[in-house]
């Protein structure tokens, strides 16, 4: 009993926080807030009595926001500046938007003012076409207005994202996607991939083509285009060189380490003896058995292939209309060969179950030092992955 008196004290605690919550939001003009919460409080359930406050709340809200939002629209159509448009159009949507969330409701019962709750619904459907007749006209002309006038890839990226909201709220609107396709065009940064390979080692042409196939890196740029193969006539803003320094390959080397093992391991058994020389028994009569043991020893041989590769290289950016170098940033990578076999002389029962493991392995060939360089590649394409995620040119 008293734990449901608990919960029950809990439940209405919640319920007085956010009534009061949410007159607060009212109080403080933040109507779209209390219009939300008094929403999903009713939506749960719009008969229970604890939820009696949040209908009260709700139409205060309603009226309320309703009256403003109007107002402003009023003050913004006699403000007379086209640029305010947008926020015409996007007022009548909300005040459109409030009223579907509210309708589903309806009824709404006042239960201490024995009446219904009232919402003064309106067809905002005109004012919204009108509206949004005004401001695609609007963006349309501001559009190419900009395209006509611009003077740098800023001003067509600015005319696209016009036209690309155009495009959202009156889809096929004139010649729109048209000419968002030609801001598009002209608002990008063509980038020429170029490697270059300063050092005196072979650059395996696999490595080559995998460093250079862009796609993988997940470049989702909407306004850089990166070429590895040049486009004739095309005229590119900047070069980006992946120009490779040095190569360093060590020589083959097999390194060898002896360890000494030495082992108890039980070797048969003696019967026990008394002092006399008698043999003793257990109680059940069997003769008792005493462990021998004796020491084993071994010499293990490890063997260590060992084979590495450093390349380094540079990731420079270039801005070809300036002819000015703008990023530069270092390349390097490192791949090691390793490899463990052995063999012993002695008792092997002397090893460990570790060392014991080595002995199924032999020696291997060595990496080519092509196959070396290739295998540098791997930390070589996230090394040039994170540098054109951080590259921006503008």
């Amino acid at each position: 009993m008293k734990k449901v008196l608990l919960f029950s004290f809990i439940a209405i605690a919640f319920s007085c926080s956010g009534v009061k919550k949410t007159q607060e939001a009212i109080n403080t003009g933040n109507y779209d807030t209390a219009i939300q919460k008094s929403i999903d409080n009713i939506a749960g359930n719009k008969t229970k009595k604890s939820n009696q406050p949040y209908i009260v709340l709700l139409e205060e809200a309603f009226k309320k926001n309703t009256a403003r939002e109007l107002q402003h629209i009023k003050f913004l159509k006699k403000d007379g500046n086209p640029a305010n448009y947008e926020q015409i159009y996007q007022t009548y949507e909300r005040l459109k938007a409030i009223q579907q969330q509210i309708r589903p409701l309806l009824p709404l019962t006042i239960t201490d003012e024995n009446r219904l709750a009232q919402f003064n619904f309106k067809d905002y459907d005109e004012a919204i076409i009108s509206s949004k007749n005004n401001l695609s006209d609007f963006l349309y002309n501001n559009a190419l207005s900009k395209l006509e006038q611009a003077n740098y890839k800023a001003d067509f990226r600015a005319a696209y994202d016009d036209l690309k909201y155009l495009e959202e709220i009156n889809p096929n609107y004139k010649d729109a996607l048209q000419k968002m396709e030609e801001a598009y065009q002209r608002g990008l940064d063509f980038v020429v991939v170029e490697m270059t390979n300063n050092t005196d080692k072979v650059i395996p042409e696999r490595l080559e083509e995998e460093l250079l196939n862009l796609n993988t890196y997940g470049l989702n740029s909407l306004w850089t285009e990166y070429h590895t193969n040049r486009i004739k006539n095309l005229k590119y803003d900047y070069k980006m060189e992946v120009s490779f320094q040095d190569i360093n390959i060590s020589p083959e080397q097999i390194r060898e380490k002896q360890i000494i093992k030495e082992k108890q391991i039980k070797d048969g058994f003696t019967y026990a003896l008394d002092n006399d020389g008698n043999v003793v028994r257990d109680s059940l009569g069997n003769r008792i058995k005493i462990d021998k043991f004796r020491t084993v020893k071994c010499d293990f041989y490890q063997f260590t292939q060992f084979k590495s590769t450093q390349v380094t290289g540079i990731v420079s950016f270039t801005d070809l209309q300036k002819n000015q170098q703008i990023n530069q940033y270092p390349l390097a990578s490192e791949f090691i060969f390793e490899h463990n076999y052995a063999n012993y002389d002695g008792d092997k029962r002397a090893l460990d179950n570790e060392l014991l493991s080595l002995l199924q392995l032999a020696r291997v060939p060595f990496p080519s030092n092509e196959q070396m360089v290739y295998d540098a590649g791997e930390d070589l394409k996230n090394n040039l992955k994170n540098i054109l995620r951080r590259q921006r040119f503008n």
